[in-house]
């Protein structure tokens, strides 16, 4: 018997089991080279996926609660999602 996700849902899980997969390889490439400095660039390399995932993340969360979340809502999310990446940034 098979189990039908729901778009969205999957989509999501899909976005983070890619993370999660790029992060393990990341640290697996640290262990292969056991190098500081090369350690440090895939390090920074990595800075990139995890905002970029969770943006992608969020939007889809977004577009699946579509339906469901008033307008007020809807900028509170993308209000507080802005905030994060406000809140990160050195300005």
């Amino acid at each position: 018997m098979f189990y039908l996700f729901d778009k969205i849902v999957f989509s999501m899980a899909a976005m983070r089991f890619l993370s999660a997969g790029i992060e393990f390889t990341a640290a697996l490439l640290m262990l292969r080279f056991n190098n500081v400095e090369t350690a440090f660039k895939i390090n920074s390399v990595l800075a990139l996926v995890g905002p970029t995932v969770l943006t992608i993340v969020t939007l889809l969360g977004l577009v699946g609660l579509a339906g469901k979340v008033s307008f007020p809502g809807m900028l509170s999310i993308l209000l507080g999602v802005t905030l994060i990446f406000l809140g990160i940034n050195k300005l």
